[in-house]
């Protein structure tokens, strides 16, 4: 419980102390404007002399050193991304065909993200889960040429999760889902239509992190039909994956372009990389989060 200033404690009228609290407010603000605009002729009157203004320190400017991050020009990754499990589809070779089901006893929660989900997701089908395991849906979907199997989790009708494994052989992420927001809850929401849309994937800098975000990438073919002007944005940060599906909008002239959502949201954590597909017991981890993992705030993986 925050302690009241000792000047408004002998002020017993609620209205007279919140009055007197507003007042305080506004004249700190003024006080705050002021010593701005002064900075600024300052400035102006210094010109080129004046120091440089000072950034104000967020989580993303003085995040922790990272020897992962990639450079800009790294051959060596660069390289092995030629040759890596998801080369065929970024290189147009391979078209993505996606299998996509639910976890054991899926209710209305689930079903209202996959109809959202599969508009989004060029050439992706839906399989009714049944009681079948995961093995024997990777080894069906793998014969039937799918080259990744989607799983959407749920936890008493709230989304938990969603696990994404790569085939044949992996390998399988793991997230937790959250922050879903529907298409028919956006406001002033466009309609997607079935072209492909371009795929924007930002902020993706460590070695795990572009592993991650092109396992994600490699859902959509690689060869949008800017005709339908739609974009899937995934844009990392602080470890959070926030997804979103726009259109460009034109004016008539050409001149101005906006962008209309058209949904859904939803934001993903990773939690885990796995090498192999679901047998956690079978491939080595390349990367978890570790419940008793000393964690920063400053200290990001992906």
């Amino acid at each position: 419980m925050k302690s009241v200033p000792r000047e408004l404690s002998g002020i017993r009228d609620k209205v007279a102390r919140r009055r007197v609290v507003l007042e305080e407010k506004a004249v700190k603000k003024k006080d705050r404007r002021e010593a701005r605009k002064s900075r600024e002729k300052e400035r102006e009157r210094l010109g080129s002399e004046a120091p440089p203004k000072q950034e104000p320190r967020t989580l993303e400017n003085t995040r922790e050193h990272d020897e992962t991050i990639v450079q800009r020009g790294d051959e060596a990754v660069t390289e092995a991304e030629q040759v890596d499990e998801f080369a065929g589809v970024f290189g147009g070779e391979v078209t993505p065909k996606i299998l996509v089901t639910t976890g054991y006893r899926a209710t209305r929660v689930t079903y209202e993200f996959l109809k959202d989900f599969v508009a989004v997701i060029p050439n992706i089908v839906y399989y009714k889960r049944g009681q079948y395991e995961l093995k024997k849906i990777v080894k069906y979907a793998t014969s039937k040429d799918f080259t990744d199997i989607i799983v959407v989790r749920e936890d008493h009708k709230l989304l938990t999760g969603l696990v994404h494994c790569h085939l044949p052989d992996g390998p399988t992420a793991e997230y937790r889902l959250t922050s879903y927001l529907p298409s028919g809850r956006i406001r002033n929401r466009g309609k997607s239509t079935s072209h492909t849309p371009e795929v924007i994937l930002n902020n993706f800098t460590t070695r795990l992190g572009r592993r991650v975000g092109r396992m994600i990438g490699a859902l959509f073919p690689h060869n949008p039909e800017f005709r339908g002007r739609q974009a899937v944005t995934i844009h990392n940060q602080r470890d959070f994956l926030f997804f979103r599906f726009h259109r460009y909008v034109f004016s008539e002239a050409g001149e101005r372009v906006r962008l209309q959502e058209l949904g859904p949201r939803f934001t993903l954590k990773l939690k885990s990389l796995h090498g192999g597909t679901f047998d956690p017991a079978g491939g080595e981890f390349e990367w978890i989060q570790k419940k008793d993992m000393v964690t920063s705030r400053r200290r990001f993986v992906l």
